[in-house]
């Protein structure tokens, strides 16, 4: 049976072991689920020898399921959130070699015959899966989802890599429905939205690449296409920071490497900024709760971010620096206590929450499916659709007048001032990379550099006011107090006089910031 069309699903990757949980799961909250059917599914790609069909965002393979073969053609196959939504034209097909007589659809018949030109087209990859499908279905608005759970192996010359893949592929009703559907199912289950097709998959292990791991998640640089409108911008800057929140929340549950917890609350902060930033076009209402929770998720990843510095780069290189008569030892063992048993746990266990996963869901929802819209907002329009270059020329403007505010005084301001304008250049140094793009690099970058070492300076201050609140934090008693008291009267002390040298520094980065040309006016 051929049917063509666009096909929207939502791809997650989850653990073997919970994958298989969900499969026998019974009942799914809001849904009636039917009943699990079992396949063997093998599928062949194909591409020219340049590769001219991935480049194209095109995948065409030839499927067997039992004794039939499937012929399918998707056009724009790239993954945003783990949402696709490719234009699909599938037919059957008498064996495992292409047929492109049977496309029914001259546009996709045309376009696909447009990208491979006289090329000869070749088998590339095969993956072999085991699926389990399952149908849910909502009264009301009539969704309808197919659940496919895939287990199995990619092929590719004489070596094979495991895959295993949650698809979710809305059939009939609202959009949304994927995301509710998702968080009714998954429940307090970790998961990672996949960031790329089974096809591009396939490419990778072709190539060699390895599967992406665990790692502390950097994010990429945010570029905008020429013309774009500030609505699509705000789009891609919440991709960026949904994928750089997401990925990093199951960095920070398999690792103690300290960069996990660092790059999620990078992440966090660079969403309530891009809120902050655009927040003339959003709709208060429904960014509120979102907010509130990075801000939750950001205080409890500061936490232990906090403590990994006062470890690693606060108390520990001091301990070189220091008189032999002092020791170090109770101090330490005090503050990775604190770390691993309070703080960490504190922040692993919400992350593992089904409120963690449905502020997942619930983000990307509100990114794909325009969640900012405001019904009440007349002159909403008009500004989403405005030149992103218009927005983020006054966006920028108002976030340096913060930050100025700070800086006129910065003789005069207190400890809390200190922090408070620490914050006020980071939202500034992130609208900066949100936007940054937008103009000419060499009138960016002299800013930006000034900026980031103004930060740093603000950040050592930041951290040794928190240092100074040891006496409170670590208080240990018995044999060791007296040996604690005395390290940590060395740390504050050798750090308070550091401070009064960065101190003069900053006022003359501050000078120099403020000087420099400001590329948006």
């Amino acid at each position: 049976m051929s049917k063509s069309g666009r096909e929207i699903e939502l791809k997650l990757e989850l653990e073997t072991t919970a994958q298989d949980a969900l499969k026998r799961a019974g009942s799914i909250d809001g849904f009636t689920a039917s009943r699990a059917v079992n396949k063997t599914l093998q599928s062949i790609y194909f591409d020219t020898p340049d590769q001219a069909l991935r480049k194209a965002k095109i995948s065409l393979r030839v499927r067997k399921s039992g004794n039939s073969w499937v012929q399918t053609v998707k056009l724009g196959t790239g993954v945003m959130g783990g949402l696709s939504s490719p234009v699909e034209a599938e037919h059957p097909v008498k064996g495992r070699a292409l047929d492109f007589s049977v496309i029914e659809d001259p546009c996709v018949h045309d376009r696909l015959l447009e990208i491979i030109g006289d090329a000869p087209l070749s088998e590339c990859f095969e993956t072999v899966m085991k699926r389990t499908v399952r149908n849910l279905t909502r009264d009301g608005d009539g969704t309808f989802i197919e659940l496919a759970f895939d287990s199995g192996n990619i092929l590719a010359g004489s070596g094979s890599q495991p895959l295993t893949e949650l698809e979710m592929e809305l059939k009939s009703g609202p959009s949304l429905a994927l995301f509710e559907a998702a968080r009714a199912l998954l429940k307090d289950i970790p998961f990672r939205f996949s960031p790329y097709s089974k096809a591009e998959r396939g490419y990778r292990f072709a190539e060699g690449s390895a599967p992406a791991e665990r790692a502390p998640y950097f994010a990429e640089e945010v570029t905008f296409e020429s013309g774009i409108t500030t609505e699509h911008a705000f789009r891609d800057v919440l991709r960026s920071c949904l994928t750089q929140i997401s990925e990093n929340r199951l960095a920070v549950l398999s690792s103690d490497d300290p960069e996990g917890p660092h790059q999620l609350r990078v992440g966090l902060r660079r969403l309530r900024s891009a809120f902050r930033l655009f927040r003339p076009i959003l709709n208060p209402a429904t960014m509120a709760p979102l907010d509130q929770m990075a801000k939750i998720i950001a205080t409890e990843a500061g936490s232990l971010r906090d403590l990994d510095v006062l470890v690693d780069e606060i108390v520990t290189p001091l301990v070189a620096k220091a008189p032999a008569t002092l020791s170090f030892d109770a101090l330490l063992e005090n503050l990775n206590a604190s770390r691993d048993q309070c703080t960490r746990t504190t922040l692993t266990d919400h992350l593992k929450s089904e409120e963690v996963n449905g502020f997942l869901l619930d983000l990307a929802a509100y990114t794909e499916g325009r969640g900012w819209l405001d019904p009440e907002n007349f002159g909403q329009t008009q500004l989403l659709a405005q030149p992103v270059e218009t927005h983020a020329g006054d966006a920028l403007a108002k976030q340096w007048k913060k930050v100025l505010r700070y800086g006129k005084r910065l003789e005069e301001l207190t400890v809390a001032e200190r922090h408070e304008m620490r914050k006020a250049m980071k939202k500034m140094r992130y609208g900066i990379e949100f936007f940054g793009c937008l103009y000419p690099k060499d009138t960016v970058k002299p800013f930006l550099k000034r900026m980031k070492k103004l930060q740093d300076i603000f950040g050592y201050l930041n951290d040794v006011a928190m240092a100074e609140q040891l006496p409170v934090k670590c208080k240990v008693i018995g044999a060791n107090a007296l040996a604690t008291n005395q390290a940590i009267g060395f740390v504050i002390g050798w750090h308070e006089a550091q401070c009064q040298t960065m101190w003069q520094h900053a006022k003359g980065y501050w000078e120099a910031t403020r000087e420099t040309p400001k590329f948006w006016t």
